[in-house]
């Protein structure tokens, strides 16, 4: 009786050690398992913590800027709405213009069209001179006086793009009732120039008139061959960051309220409802 009360007893503790041991076994698993969801729920937690910021950094880089009545030239993706052009440029005044190298064409005009320069041209007006640019388009003429004594350079450029037949023959990429009618773009993109850029002859504020021409941009100090013609009041109360050149005198009327009824109100007035062309750009000087 006593060898088998030990048996008994033996067995007892033997199978009390392996139930703590079972029970040890799962605490430590169970233990086990609790960091391993944990360590991946951190994980997990971190890699949508970056996805998240690097969605909102992609989003803040690639939402293009908002559609506003800035007047554009050379943009990249779109021909309107950056928000760049809100800030005025450096004002440069006719003493301190800087001219290009690029040749002068002849009075009378050049015999074959050029669309492309190495550099802004050399001074070939005579600023106490008056210029007058004649726009024959598809849908009528007008007639602009072009600002000489203000804007000096920038009468000299557009003159002299005009004698070398630049603009003949062009598309206006962009018209918006009530606003402006911008051409001078040979791509008609919106980001066609003529190769070089030069200063900022910026007016005061308030001079802005319907049927004011005024030089496109991109940013401060950044004009080339794109201008537009303000056929409308918000035209008009544009902040003075466009170069002012000059005012329409015959046709407002008539061939720019047609110009500006061919405008899209949508998508930034990109492209006009009706094509609108300029067949030649004649300059007169007395």
């Amino acid at each position: 009786m006593g060898t088998a009360k030990r048996e008994r007893k033996k067995m007892n503790r033997e199978m009390g050690r392996q139930a703590h041991e079972t029970a040890a076994k799962r605490q430590k698993t169970t233990k086990t398992t609790i960091r391993i969801v944990g360590a991946i729920v951190i994980i997990l937690a971190l890699f949508f913590g970056i996805a998240f910021l690097t969605d909102d950094d992609e989003k803040s880089t690639d939402t293009a800027a908002p559609v506003s009545t800035a007047v554009d030239a050379y943009a990249s993706t779109t021909v309107a709405g950056d928000a760049t052009n809100t800030v005025p440029g450096d004002t440069t005044t006719p003493s301190d213009f800087v001219y290009g190298t690029t040749e002068c064409p002849p009075v009378e005009g050049a015999a074959t069209q050029t669309q492309e320069f190495g550099d802004s041209f050399a001074q070939c007006i005579d600023p106490t001179k008056t210029y007058t640019a004649v726009v024959t388009t598809n849908m009528g003429t007008y007639s602009a006086v072009l600002d000489a004594a203000k804007a000096p350079g920038t009468v000299n450029n557009f003159v002299s793009l005009a004698r070398n037949k630049y603009f003949d023959g062009t598309t206006c990429h962009r018209a918006i009732p009530g606003f402006m009618i911008q051409c001078g773009d040979p791509t008609a993109t919106g980001s066609g120039g003529p190769g070089y850029k030069f200063a900022d002859e910026l007016p005061d504020s308030g001079e802005y008139k319907i049927g004011s021409l005024a030089m496109a941009n991109s940013g401060p100090n950044t004009n080339g061959s794109q201008f537009f013609v303000i056929s409308g009041d918000q035209g008009v109360s544009l902040p003075p960051n466009y170069t002012l050149f000059g005012q329409v005198t015959e046709g407002l009327d008539t061939t720019v309220v047609a110009l500006d009824a061919a405008g899209n109100p949508s998508s930034n007035g990109v492209p006009p409802l009706k094509e609108i062309k300029i067949e030649s750009i004649t300059i007169t000087e007395s």
